[in-house]
């Protein structure tokens, strides 16, 4: 397994040594680069020297999107303007885009972590890769496509949308493996069932990003399109773009490149080590990145560690899928709640759907409500209204100890996208 694209670590020791020695590298190249990170180090009282053992890292200072709109629009670059080859962007906090600087090893570096989840995902040289993710500054397309140029399969730079396009190019050219959003995913799915044209398919694989996917949604998407394998691909614009981990064949996670950044899961409100099989927040620091490093960074992303080793046999740690943003979490009669967590509860109730709705009101009586809409099971799942009905209100009150009402509808009745599916609608106005 991953012969052509392989760790640079074969053991927790090495990998640890390694860690050590890209943390070292870092901050000393943040500090001697970089003006922003130096205030930022001599701030926590930290100087490069002090980098000695793996336990240091929880004295570095830590680094938030704000940081990059505070320095746009080449915030904490930390390279001269000629050895800057490319930039990327993405959407930023205060109205303009967070712009991060490559440098060529930094895309280098990026290709080989994507490639190696080609690797990872089965793909070959034989394969036909179509890539229906976004283009331009965005990180999706491009990177989809290099890394599927420099393992040797054939890309096929369709972009997002165009339904019309996507379903004439995957019979034209029978391609084997597509990439999307898990929303494009499930919209492709059930487009290619109406028009009833499976079986002109070559689908093998499905590798797919940016949202988080429900086991219904994935049933869907291997029924309708006759897939074998789904894939969830990780990553952020700020740690190189798409490409960063990628689940494997076991399912049991996503595995994550520790050889290329340290990844801390962190309680988003005392940002001390969340508890193993806690959600916590994922915090990067890159181990080699030239072009804009990463000290710590706060992603937002929500996610758990995954504990002991896979059955694929990659020695690399894995992580849960992500579960949603800590700066997406509504509050609900005094309780946090993360939208991830309302997936993770539908996804164990049958007779639903894949698609569904939370809609937050205050009523007249001064109270917050919640409405759960959920579309019926697309089979006709023999389960009464009434029992999946229970079966929500008392989940709800049961994980997240907040009473809702529940609506159904039919299958195919919300809507659906071809980017990612809004679902949680907060309708209250707070004076």
């Amino acid at each position: 397994m991953l012969k052509r694209f392989p760790p640079k670590a074969g053991s927790p020791a090495e990998l640890a040594a390694l860690q050590l020695e890209g943390l070292k590298w870092t901050v000393r190249h943040a500090w001697d680069n970089s003006p922003a990170y130096r205030d930022k180090l001599k701030a926590a009282g930290v100087k490069p020297e002090d980098i000695r053992s793996p336990g240091d890292l929880r004295r570095l200072p830590f680094t938030t999107a704000q940081d990059l709109a505070d320095g746009y629009p080449f915030a904490l670059k930390s390279v001269p303007f000629w050895d800057i080859v490319r930039v990327h962007a993405s959407s930023g906090t205060t109205g303009k885009r967070k712009i991060l600087s490559y440098t060529r090893k930094d895309l280098d570096d990026w290709q080989d972590m994507f490639a190696r989840c080609y690797e990872m995902a089965g793909v070959t040289r034989d394969d036909r890769v179509q890539i229906a993710v976004g283009y331009g500054l965005w990180t999706a397309g491009v990177g989809f496509q290099i890394a599927c140029e420099k393992y040797g399969a054939m890309a096929i730079p369709v972009g997002p949308g165009n339904l019309d396009m996507q379903i004439a190019f995957l019979q034209d050219l029978q391609t084997t493996v597509f990439c999307c959003t898990a929303s494009m995913g499930l919209l492709l799915a059930e487009e290619v069932h109406r028009r009833g044209i499976r079986d002109s398919l070559n689908l093998k694989k499905i590798i797919m990003g940016a949202e988080r996917s429900g086991s219904t949604m994935l049933e869907t998407m291997r029924e309708f399109l006759g897939v074998e394998e789904i894939y969830d691909i990780t990553g952020l614009t700020e740690l190189y773009g798409p490409g960063t981990g990628l689940s494997c064949r076991c399912n049991t996670g996503i595995h994550y490149w520790a050889d290329y950044y340290i990844l801390e899961i962190l309680d988003p409100e005392t940002l001390e080590p969340a508890a193993p099989g806690e959600m916590g927040e994922m915090v990067y620091t890159t181990l080699g990145k030239e072009g804009v490093p990463l000290i710590r960074y706060r992603s937002r992303d929500l996610t758990r560690l995954v504990e002991g080793d896979c059955p694929c046999g990659c020695p690399l740690p894995r992580h849960d899928r992500i579960l949603g943003r800590s700066d997406d979490t509504v509050i609900f009669r005094g309780v946090n709640i993360y939208p991830g967590q309302v997936d993770e509860l539908l996804n164990r109730v049958g007779g639903i759907g894949s698609e569904y709705q939370i809609l937050l009101d205050h009523g007249r009586d001064g109270r917050d409500y919640m409405l759960v809409r959920v579309e019926r099971a697309r089979n006709g799942e023999a389960v009464p209204d009434d029992q999946v009905v229970k079966s929500i209100v008392s989940g709800m009150k049961r994980s997240l100890l907040v009473s809702c009402t529940v609506e159904l509808v039919d299958y195919g009745t919300l809507p659906r996208s071809e980017k990612k599916t809004k679902r949680l609608f907060d309708n209250r106005t707070f004076e």
